[in-house]
Formats: structure tokens, sequence, C-alpha cells
């Protein structure tokens, strides 16, 4: 069995609440379940929660939640929980912050699975300098086999020779790609992460990924061209409504 779980916590320190800022009427919550429900009829789809605001909002609307507890350091840990009761093999990570996730997207992680990866996730090509140079838009370089090298909210790699005014140079050619925060797991996979103490560099760089490189594991990571807004600040919600 394949299920799309989504951990949805109301705190967030960059943007208060965040899930259930209205745009255009509608909680962000609510945009990313429709979402959903609308590429990927054909897969049970979920949210992990951590509060009866959250539940309500999303359980009013007819989609099916999970309570979970609220002190979960990290959103992963909280999908685990809610696995516990939902007993799915494989497991597509979908952030409740991310609205324009794609069908194609959810797909290509769940091929990943199919065909044997513990754990998969998505990048994209940068488009600007700017963007490449955001702390909170996270970085992943990857080897010639597609694997994760590396994932930072520092500008990696680095670009020794890079010449002129960076805002107006080109990255089309940039060996470097802004992750998305869409995984894919196994269920045995996602039971051994969670028993690991959290590590150094996640604690430093603040990316639960990290955890599983630091350990050794691979993760795989296709990468998409189809558009993707992550909601993290109030800018990003400004240009998510601008978009649609």
């Amino acid at each position: 069995m394949i299920a799309i779980i989504a951990p949805a916590r109301l705190a967030s320190t960059r943007f208060p609440e965040k899930l259930l800022h209205e745009i255009k009427g509608k909680a962000l919550i609510l945009w990313v379940a429709e979402r959903l429900a609308d590429q990927v009829p054909e897969i049970p789809r979920y949210f992990a929660v951590d509060h009866p605001r959250l539940q309500e909002t999303l359980e009013s609307a007819g989609f099916a939640t999970v309570m979970t507890r609220s002190d979960h350091v990290c959103g992963t840990d909280r999908l685990a929980e809610a696995n516990e009761s939902i007993g799915a093999d494989l497991i597509i990570n979908v952030q409740g912050d991310e609205p324009l996730v794609t069908r194609g997207q959810i797909k290509a992680l769940e091929a990943r699975l199919q065909n044997g990866s513990d754990m998969a996730t998505l990048a994209t090509p940068f488009e600007s300098w700017a963007d490449f140079l955001d702390p909170n838009q996270v970085k992943v370089v990857v080897d010639t086999e597609g694997r994760a090298l590396y994932f930072s909210r520092s500008a990696i790699p680095y670009v020794r020779d890079r010449e002129g005014d960076a805002s107006q140079a080109t990255i089309s050619n940039f060996p470097a790609y802004r992750h998305l925060g869409l995984y894919g797991y196994s269920s045995g996979f996602l039971s051994a992460f969670c028993s690991l103490p959290k590590t150094i560099l996640e604690y430093t760089e603040k990316l639960e990924q990290l955890r599983a490189l630091e350990n050794g594991y691979s993760i795989h990571v296709d990468i998409t061209d189809d558009p993707s807004i992550g909601v993290d600040t109030i800018e990003d919600a400004i240009a998510f409504e601008r978009f649609i």
C-alpha cells in the first residue's frame, strides 16, 4: 500500500500559523489538500496534524487527518507516528506548505520507491542568483548517479570564477539545484531513520535529511521542471497569490 502523508504543524518560526493563513479566502493547508485530491485522486491522502484547529479545518472540508504529538522536532518524525496507524508500505511526504505539487512529481517519487529506493526526493534548477543565495531556499548537489552529496542553506557549490553582476548572471547551466520539500520512503527506512539520534549537521543546518546522509544512507534526487512555490514566508504567500 502506498499513501501520501503530509506533516502539518501549526507553529512556525518564520511565518506564525502559516498553514491557516488565508490566500484568496482559503487556508493554505486547504490549497494543498485540494491540489493533492485533484492531482492524485487514486492515492490515499492523510494530514498528520498537531493541533485541533488544523484538524477541524481539514476534516470540515472532507480531508482525512491523523492527530500526532505536538513535541516532534521534525516533520519526518510526525509522519512516522501517523504511519503507525495508517500502515502504508510506501510513503510519500508532501509538505503542508507546497500548494503547487504536481502529479508528475508524486509519480516520480512513487516510481523510485517501486524500484527499490529507500529514500527519494526532488529538486529543480535555480532560475536566478538571488534565489541561489537565499538561505531559505535549500540547495542540493548530486553525484553522477543522481544521489545527493549534500544539502545546505549555503550557496553550494561555490563558484570561484564567477564574474560580473551576480544578479544578472545566468545559472541555467549551473550544477546546483533547489531542493523541493517532497520525499518518498519505504516504511522500513522510515522506522530506522526515526530511531537514529539527531546529527550535528542536521542540527547545524536545520535540515533533517542530513541525518540520513550522515548515517550512510543514499537519497535519490529526481530533477523536475514543474513550477513550485514552497510557502515559508509571507513573501512566498504573496508570490503564490499572484501566481494563482
